[in-house]
């Protein structure tokens, strides 16, 4: 069964968010919160984790998460696993807690942009669930939030960083900047209260919920390099997801231009061509061949007609049976990638 792929790095950081199985809860109690947080703790310590933002939601959690070293999965394995023996043994269940695989978002760590983008995100969460007095009440009465330790010095766990969060506010973590925070989150649950539809406030947040990665162009297209390293170790079915659709569909632009350039083909002179053209056949089998593209896309970008077409010319390059077919393919075979 194909995956997401993981992409780890030196200081990468991520939005990281799970649910309970089922969408259930996964605490019963404080005493589970509690425990909860006592293996973030020893899970920070083991792996060198930096937290810059977390919230516990009744069925699933949200952690601003970054990591020195390219530890994630090996890091969330132990978090989640562990958690989840300590869950059951102190309730006396077996079986999952979580459902399915962590979700882990690629945020920029290398811009003061988003920050404050997603940490807000996950302060905010209570009061987007309605979990307080949006009008009378305060959102640091909500403990079980990063939220109340940006505001104090006193009780912060060693692995929570708040500097990086306030410094990209411009503010420090002086009593000045910890007051100028509490406003700002006040302002922005306002915000929440006066909105009809909370979780469409800000354009980001659909960004966080729905989006692979959060950061400029350059972020996201060294992104996709690395997914070539990973995507050089398994087969490409091994992995799904935004990303890898993403990433294809740039290495199949990639391999379109060399294929044009080998053919001595132009975009123009290609959609000129018959749809059922040997070219054509040849491209499409060519990017086939080291892609998972799909079927619309191929006819779309080298103009061939209906998608349901695609494996009829796909088989035809596989049947060997036109020489002038094979005469193309052995060309495109030779490219140089």
């Amino acid at each position: 069964m194909s995956r997401k792929p993981r992409i780890e790095y030196d200081g990468a950081l991520y939005h990281v968010m799970c649910r309970g199985n089922r969408r259930e809860e996964i605490y019963r109690d404080d005493m589970d919160r509690k425990l909860f947080l006592e293996t973030l703790t020893e899970a920070c310590a083991r792996t060198g984790w930096v937290i810059h933002a977390y919230v516990l939601m009744d069925n699933h959690y949200h952690i601003l998460l970054e990591t020195p070293e390219p530890n994630l999965v090996v890091g969330m394995k132990w978090f989640q696993g562990t958690y989840t023996q300590r869950y059951n043994a102190r309730h006396k269940v077996c079986g999952h807690l979580f459902q399915g695989r962590y979700r882990a978002m690629l945020v920029d760590n290398g811009s003061d942009a988003y920050f404050p983008i997603v940490s807000s995100y996950i302060h905010l969460n209570p009061a987007r669930a309605g979990l307080l007095d949006l009008r009378n009440g305060n959102l640091s009465d909500f403990v079980w939030s990063s939220y109340p330790l940006y505001l104090r010095t006193t009780k912060r766990p060693v692995w929570l960083c708040v500097e990086r969060v306030l410094n990209c506010h411009d503010v420090e973590d002086t009593r000045k900047g910890r007051v100028w925070y509490r406003q700002y989150i006040k302002q922005r649950v306002d915000e929440i209260a006066d909105s009809k539809y909370p979780y469409e406030l800000d354009p980001d947040w659909s960004k966080i919920r729905h989006g692979w990665c959060l950061g400029c162009d350059a972020f996201r297209d060294n992104l996709l390099d690395r997914l070539d390293d990973l995507r050089s170790k398994r087969k490409c079915s091994s992995f799904s997801g935004p990303e890898i659709r993403m990433h294809n569909e740039r290495e199949s632009l990639r391999l379109l231009s060399i294929g044009l350039k080998q053919l001595r083909l132009t975009s123009e002179s290609l959609e000129s061509l018959p749809k059922g053209a040997p070219e054509k056949k040849a491209l499409i089998w060519y990017i086939r061949s080291k892609t998972t593209a799909s079927n619309g896309w191929l006819s779309e970008h080298i103009f061939c007609g209906h998608p349901g077409n695609i494996p009829r010319y796909i088989n035809a390059v596989k049947d060997k049976k036109s020489n002038t077919l094979n005469r193309l393919v052995k060309s495109l075979i030779k490219c140089e990638d």
